[in-house]
């Protein structure tokens, strides 16, 4: 069999492996259809080259037909493929009890983390229904950068990446997400308020290659941010004590 030597590989095989990304990231929680327009609206393909992608992408089951007439939806590969991924997170087989003690104990929803392609990607969700207003998120929703959860995988990820999140950005944005960067890693948590009284607050989750998850809880109003800090913090050590010994779980050595 001939040796492949990635040098060989055109440009314009790569360029079709980046658009192939591209649309991928289209869908979202809240984004299940997309027609072809949609997609050449949002990547700039003309509709002609956007319809035979998604084509040739049904073809090889990574997108199939939508339920409306002239749409595409992730395909039965793509589910394969998201359920080995989330096998390979022992962080997502072992942390729903803990979010759900979380939710309790604080009376706020419980989220979380893991880290996705770009940003962020939320794998669990625990919502707190108790009170009037539920403040949740969608599992597979990304993460921006006003996130709480953004700013620690942020803090504890190689410099470059960094550089990478903050391309483009003005120079007071930049600023802006550097010091939250900073006091994320500093502190060992972040908190992030958004309009409406929203907020949520982050603590990392460590395994033996480091930072793995986040775990977070949101709310709204004048809550007893201190005593849910703890809370949250105590969670997040707990889960990093679990994934760090050995011998057990799944996937212990035998």
């Amino acid at each position: 069999m001939a040796n492949f030597d990635p040098t060989e590989a055109s440009s314009s095989d790569i360029r079709a492996v980046a658009r192939v990304g591209q649309i991928l990231a289209l869908f979202g929680p809240r984004v299940l259809e997309l027609t072809a327009a949609d997609v050449a609206e949002r990547t700039g393909l003309n509709r002609t080259t956007a319809y035979r992608y998604c084509a040739s992408m049904v073809a090889a089951g990574i997108l199939e037909r939508g339920t409306r007439r002239g749409t595409f939806a992730l395909g039965g590969l793509m589910l394969e493929l998201g359920i080995q991924a989330l096998g390979r997170q022992r962080i997502v087989e072992i942390a729903g009890p803990h979010l759900r003690k979380l939710r309790t104990a604080v009376r706020m929803t419980a989220v979380l983390s893991i880290r996705g392609a770009t940003e962020p990607v939320v794998a669990l969700v625990e919502e707190d229904t108790s009170r009037m207003v539920v403040v949740t998120v969608h599992a597979g929703s990304k993460l921006d950068m006003t996130a709480a959860q953004t700013h620690l995988f942020l803090a504890y990820a190689d410099p470059s990446a960094l550089d990478a999140a903050t391309e483009g950005m003005s120079a007071v944005d930049k600023a802006r997400l550097e010091s939250e960067i900073y006091s994320a890693r500093r502190q060992g948590f972040s908190i992030a308020r958004h309009s409406g009284g929203l907020f949520a607050m982050a603590a990392p989750v460590f395994d033996e290659q480091g930072m793995c998850a986040t775990v977070a809880i949101l709310g709204a109003g004048e809550l007893d941010l201190a005593t849910a800090l703890d809370q949250l913090l105590a969670t997040a050590t707990a889960l990093s004590d679990e994934l760090k010994a050995p011998g057990e779980g799944p996937h212990a050595d035998l």
